[in-house]
């Protein structure tokens, strides 16, 4: 690893790019400042432009930070939600929908955020119309985080396809992803986390020019070694990262535990 000052380490694995903080704050800060300065550069070239966006622990701090960084053309911003729990009511602490709206769209003002709704009586209309607004808004950048199994947005192993044709779809969740929700705080034990969830796909995700992830805590130590060092595949989900040309993975000490002794390439 390459030190850039005495607090931050940046090195690279194929593609990808890593920067390792001191702790979640300065992770959240980080990757904060990376998507303001790519927003504001998108605003200055696109009357409009599609961003994505994650849920979820990660990326607490890191949508915290944003929404207090000035001059960001949030008025040029079609936001899109990534996934949402199958049949989870807006009230729950759990709703992803309810995330977003408390954590961004009622701080900052944006041109349009597109909600995905759950709780909407046709799944596979809804999945199509949703993929029909991803594509007509081609967006340019998405935040996003990796799941303790490798997923990316509800892309679980069993589920995630790297040349999946649908770039929104229902998934059943996996039990190492329903583990990750009761352990994070949302439900009080695995029965009550929604077997199945609607998300954009890998492919929907990996076609965005511009990827900045979150990964904070000790939980994720495990997975960010395997993402890193796993032969490409949808066992991790996240490998396929490596093959971005343009993502930046945001860790903290915690979440970077296991990466000594990790073989880099020359």
């Amino acid at each position: 690893m390459t030190a850039v000052t005495e607090k931050v380490r940046c090195f690279r694995i194929e593609n990808l790019s890593i920067e390792v903080h001191p702790n979640r704050e300065s992770l959240g800060a980080a990757a904060a400042l990376a998507a303001a300065e790519a927003m504001k550069q998108l605003g200055a070239n696109l009357e409009s432009f599609g961003v994505i966006f994650a849920t979820g622990v990660s990326q607490l701090d890191t949508l915290e930070a944003l929404t207090r960084i000035e001059g960001i053309p949030w008025d040029r911003v079609q936001g899109f939600h990534m996934d949402e729990y199958v049949g989870l009511p807006i009230e729950h602490v759990a709703s992803f929908r309810r995330y977003l709206r408390e954590k961004l769209t009622q701080k900052v003002q944006m041109k349009a955020f597109n909600e995905v709704d759950g709780m909407t009586a046709d799944l596979d209309q809804f999945c199509r119309l949703y993929a029909e607004k991803l594509a007509a808004a081609s967006p340019k950048l998405c935040l996003l985080g990796i799941g303790e199994n490798g997923h990316l947005a509800f892309m679980d192993p069993a589920v995630a396809d790297f040349k999946d044709p649908r770039d929104v779809k229902v998934v059943r969740l996996d039990a190492a992803c329903r583990a990750q929700q009761v352990a994070e705080g949302w439900f009080n034990n695995p029965e009550e986390v929604p077997e199945c969830a609607i998300s954009v796909t890998i492919p929907a995700l990996l076609r965005v020019p511009k990827l900045i992830v979150s990964v904070p805590g000790i939980r994720k130590a495990a997975i960010m070694r395997r993402t890193l060092e796993e032969t490409i595949s949808t066992k991790c989900p996240a490998s396929i990262l490596r093959t971005h040309p343009d993502v930046t993975v945001y860790l903290d000490q915690e979440s970077a535990s296991e990466l000594d002794g990790l073989t880099l390439p020359d």
